[in-house]
């Protein structure tokens, strides 16, 4: 029977405050299985989002009612001064993906590769949130095409700006058909980290989906991200928006 402290650190499965059934995905528990229906049926919905990590100056009434109708600023506090350098912080949502037909690429903001659902590679990114909105960033995965899926690497970049992993807490969160939701929360000091591999999801066989907390910053980009994992592809510089490099040029 578990204890009490493990659920007080996050450790157990726990019932978020609305009443829904969650597992959250840390160092000491970093796997769990989707199994049966919730792997093979609908989308499977992976959300970013992120707030200001608490130690920052928190904002009046009148800044959190601007909020609302302007970019999300996270202010980090300096060891020495009350006052901190306003710090934008763009995170984006993207995933590493490879087939079982061994293809192998990227859906991600930068160069507009936002994918597909119905076609290759069978998962799409709904938009570019910039400012760490109330509902962040969402990509959906298309489980009806699971055979078609070897693994998918879920990461978090952030595109420009000062790195700011330490300003925000970010949360992955993981949202089958049915059974838990999956939570997993980018918690970890990271200074000059400008990606994060967050999680790995695998298809396992039999009707699974075997989902690993991996939460390991790197100081790159996308092609280091790349070379950690062995996808093997070929990388240029990319911009976000229409025109100019894509990022990925195909596998080598």
């Amino acid at each position: 029977m578990a204890s009490i402290w493990e659920y007080l650190r996050g450790e157990r499965n726990t019932l978020d405050p609305g009443g829904q059934h969650k597992v959250t995905l840390t160092k000491s528990t970093p796997q769990h299985a989707i199994t049966g229906a919730a792997a093979t049926t609908g989308y499977l919905y992976v959300n970013l989002h992120w707030t200001t990590r608490i130690g920052a100056p928190r904002p009046s009434g009148r800044d959190t009612l601007k909020r609302w109708f302007s970019p999300r600023i996270l202010s980090p506090m300096e060891p020495d001064s009350q006052q901190a350098a306003q710090v934008n912080v763009d995170l984006d949502l993207a995933c590493l993906y490879e087939l079982s037909d061994g293809s192998r690429g990227v859906v991600q903001p930068l160069g507009g590769l936002f994918g597909d659902l119905q076609r290759v590679p069978y998962i799409k990114l709904s938009g570019d949130d910039q400012y760490g909105a109330p509902s962040g960033e969402t990509m959906y995965v298309n489980l009806e095409k699971k055979d078609q899926f070897k693994r998918l690497l879920i990461f978090v970049y952030i595109y420009d700006g000062t790195p700011a992993f330490e300003q925000a807490n970010a949360v992955v969160t993981i949202v089958p058909q049915t059974g838990p939701r999956i939570e997993i929360k980018l918690e970890e000091r990271a200074a000059a980290a400008r990606s994060c591999a967050v999680v790995l999801i695998e298809n396992t066989g039999d009707n699974t989906l075997t989902v690993r907390r991996e939460v390991r910053y790197v100081n790159g980009f996308q092609a280091d991200i790349d070379r950690l994992y062995g996808f093997g592809m070929q990388w240029q510089r990319g911009y976000k928006g229409a025109s100019g490099p894509s990022g990925p040029s195909g596998p080598e």
